[in-house]
């Protein structure tokens, strides 16, 4: 198969020859039509994650290794079953166009059963652990980590697999809460962007958006967010609080940042709680009396599971939630994309596009 790969930390990806898989047992055999290029990526790319303090985490320490085809939003076209998928299985057969789950892990722990495969401690995620979408093909490992589009456009479709079901399972984690209860996101690229869309999806009416950017705020409010908050300043969480009416009670962090960190923690109501999904980096010191005085929670927030995945879908395919911004690129210019997001010059996502796609 032809790929567009990570061979050295932090240079251009080289596209490459590598074995085709051939799908064994339980597995499912795609061609890639189309891949989100997901900010995760740069972290792989650059080789380590800020955890503050002046300490890095090593990709190689989570078990990465290179050469990697990167990519994990994908769709694709199946193109072979595995000896023991039956055609039909699972609604999968050789010609379907599928959303590829890629949060997989073992298949066979009890979380794996459960259908809560990214939360499995041996995990083996697609274009991350193993090759994905920055690739001709990509191979899943059972047929229940595939989903049926349902007639959504593949582009958008794909960026469900990550962007999408991240968004679902963080404001799952802080509802219920009244419709006109303020829910403050944090950051307008591609995660906050699919959060304000499926808050509204939800029936949620008041939904502001902090961001840096001028552009993207002007983004967040056209896909629906009630008010918008300049995140830039030494001030931003009191100017959450002015907008928002007072503390809040929600605030979901997809930039996950020390600065973001620090002033949606500050901005939290009595039983508030912040839902810290990016990886932008850095460290968050909490005043210990206060968690237990104003009964505060920090929850961290991984992907989605496969039910997420096909819940968000189905909201999708009736209409409810409005399709994120995409631009599309040839998988040729994978390098160029990566770039482009990590100068800050995405609105919304870019989705390589397979050249027959």
């Amino acid at each position: 198969m032809h790929a567009w790969a990570v061979v050295e930390n932090g240079a251009p990806l080289q596209e490459m020859e590598l074995p085709t898989p051939e799908p064994k047992g339980t597995e499912v055999l795609l061609a890639v039509t189309h891949c989100g290029v997901c900010h995760s990526d740069l972290h792989i790319w650059e080789g380590s994650y800020d955890i503050g303090g002046g300490r890095k985490l090593l990709v190689k320490d989570r078990g990465v290794t290179l050469p990697l085809a990167m990519g994990h939003e994908i769709v694709g076209r199946v193109v072979k079953l595995g000896p023991e998928v039956s055609p039909g299985a699972n609604g999968v057969k050789e010609g379907d166009l599928r959303i590829v789950y890629p949060w997989v892990g073992c298949g066979t722990c009890a979380r794996c059963l459960a259908e809560e495969d990214n939360m499995c401690l041996t995990p083996r995620s697609i274009g991350v652990y193993q090759n994905g979408g920055y690739a001709t093909h990509v191979l899943a490992p059972h047929p229940r980590h595939l989903v049926d589009l349902k007639g959504i456009d593949p582009a958008i479709a794909a960026t469900y697999a990550c962007s999408g079901i991240t968004a679902y399972s963080a404001i799952r984690k802080v509802m219920p809460l009244p419709p006109d209860e303020p829910v403050v996101v944090v950051g307008a690229g591609g995660l906050g962007l699919n959060a304000v869309a499926i808050l509204k999806a939800l029936g949620h009416a008041n939904t502001v958006v902090v961001d840096v950017s001028a552009e993207r705020r002007k983004a967040a409010l056209t896909a629906g967010a009630a008010n918008v908050v300049d995140g830039n300043g030494d001030t931003v969480a009191r100017s959450i609080m002015e907008t928002c009416g007072g503390p809040v009670g929600a605030i979901i962090d997809f930039v996950n940042g020390t600065a973001t960190a620090r002033f949606a923690f500050d901005a939290l109501r009595k039983g508030g709680k912040l839902v810290q999904i990016g990886f932008f980096g850095g460290e968050l010191t909490l005043p210990l009396p206060l968690m237990a005085m104003r009964a505060l929670t920090v929850q961290g927030n991984y992907v989605g599971s496969p039910a997420d995945l096909r819940e968000l879908v189905e909201l999708a395919a009736v209409g409810k939630i409005a399709p994120l911004p995409v631009t599309t690129m040839p998988q040729r210019e994978a390098t160029t994309a990566l770039m482009r997001l990590r100068d800050g010059k995405v609105t919304g996502r870019i989705v390589l596009r397979a050249e027959a796609a």
